[in-house]
């Protein structure tokens, strides 16, 4: 059963939940919808980023180098949802633009 599901029924049911039920069932609640919402955005990206007919090898590159600059960025947010306690931003890489 899903957590959403198990939400519902605990709502509806009149049954207060103890506090680690409750705990356990909002961290399922924040892995779900952060596994669905990186799974959404992964479908878009890779709509967004595929080779078309008109881009050139350079055009190509440049999309593949966003593509997995985007999915870094993906995989760090399954990663803070999927974690058991909360879980510090990964540090940032400071690269020169110049």
């Amino acid at each position: 059963m899903s957590a959403y599901a198990t939400a519902h029924r605990a709502l509806t049911s009149g049954r207060a939940l103890r506090p680690d039920e409750a705990a356990r069932l909002l961290a399922e609640l924040r892995k779900e919808f952060g596994q669905e919402l990186a799974d959404a955005m992964e479908t878009q990206l890779s709509d967004k980023y595929r080779r078309s007919a008109t881009d050139s090898d350079a055009e190509f590159r440049r999309k593949r180098r966003q593509y997995g600059a985007a999915m870094r960025t993906v995989n760090a947010f399954r990663h803070l949802a999927s974690a058991t306690f909360r879980s510090t931003v990964p540090p940032q890489r400071n690269r020169s633009t110049s």
